[in-house]
């Protein structure tokens, strides 16, 4: 009988597979009509990884490559290229070889999404990522279930990100919504409109006019502002706002004309 062995340093790996006179071929059975390429220069890291794919998937054939280089020399041998993922492992999207890597696969292939597989969820990668053209990233945290879904989602045109990104994202903005106001957590919201009107030195008839309030609703709040600051009288709630707040009011200089 003869010996059957496996070559286990071929260059890719693609399912199904069928022995044949010792060497590893593509089945000749009807396969699937699009291929994905995994780029990784870790070997091991690649062949693991388009394994789990194939058997996760019988829309794709799943190949694994060093380069892209070596995917073209056999590109042919191939289904069309439907979406290349790149697995970066450890490395940071911000490395020069790299955030270059994902520039030049997304020029050369406009039309084909490129998907970066990646150990950190790091906001700042992901954004950096999309900017340098990636069609989504994808962080090893996943299910290799979910990975194909998300691999799915990008080919048919969709982006996608982590939600720890949308997260970072929504902190980011309150981070940048309590700069913008930095008089939320001292006065309401209404209240911060009337130290507003305040600090530019409008009559209590020309704030209830701009805010749509009764003048006798505007006292109110005056008085409960002076309260919160201390202040005895309305020149001194302005002052005293001016200290607390140099750099919220917009314009040049207030207007002295405090009724």
């Amino acid at each position: 009988m003869n010996s059957v062995t496996i070559n286990h340093r071929q260059e890719n790996i693609s399912l199904p597979l069928e022995i044949e006179n010792g060497s590893t071929l593509l089945a000749r059975t009807a396969g699937p009509k699009h291929s994905l390429v995994i780029l990784d220069k870790r070997e091991l890291d690649r062949h693991c990884l388009a394994q789990c794919m194939s058997a996760h998937t019988k829309d794709f054939l799943v190949l694994a490559f060093g380069s892209i280089d070596e995917w073209k020399v056999k590109r042919e041998e191939y289904p069309p290229l439907s979406a290349i993922i790149l697995n970066v492992g450890g490395r940071m999207v911000d490395e020069p070889a790299v955030s270059e890597q994902i520039k030049n696969l997304s020029s050369e292939f406009a039309s084909t999404p490129v998907i970066v597989l990646a150990d950190s969820d790091d906001f700042d990668q992901i954004v950096r990522a999309i900017d340098y053209g990636a069609k989504g990233y994808i962080p090893a945290t996943v299910s290799i279930s979910v990975c194909m879904e998300l691999i799915a989602l990008s080919v048919a045109g969709g982006l996608f990100v982590p939600a720890s990104a949308l997260f970072a994202m929504r902190h980011l903005l309150q981070s940048n919504n309590t700069t913008a106001h930095p008089m939320a957590g001292i006065f309401t919201d209404r209240q911060a409109e009337v130290v507003a009107a305040l600090r530019r030195g409008k009559a209590n008839k020309i704030i209830a006019y701009e805010l749509n309030l009764r003048e006798s609703t505007v006292k109110v709040h005056v008085r409960n502002i002076m309260k919160k600051v201390k202040a005895t009288n309305r020149t001194e709630v302005v002052f005293k706002l001016n200290d607390l707040f140099p750099d919220s009011l917009s314009g040049s200089g207030i207007s002295r004309e405090l009724c």
